[in-house]
């Protein structure tokens, strides 16, 4: 996946697919979104493509985490 417009070389693409497989559903969810977070605009689109999570599902896990920390 990775190429010229990826915040991410392609090693470390792979290394986060890896690591997310083998999260729960709710783990992954947050994971993504925090991953979505630190790369800003374009990053929930990005995230989506690169794990195979829809949008919504990253904008569940940002607003979970956002109760979190209120």
């Amino acid at each position: 996946m990775a190429n010229f417009l990826s915040p991410y070389d392609e090693d470390t693409e792979t290394f986060m697919l890896l690591f997310s497989e083998n999260l729960s559903e709710k783990d992954r969810r947050h994971y993504a979104a925090v991953e979505a977070k630190k790369l800003g605009h374009g990053g929930i689109e990005y995230i989506s493509q690169l794990l195979g999570i829809s949008v919504k599902t990253i904008a569940r896990g940002l607003e979970e985490l956002a109760k979190k920390n209120s």
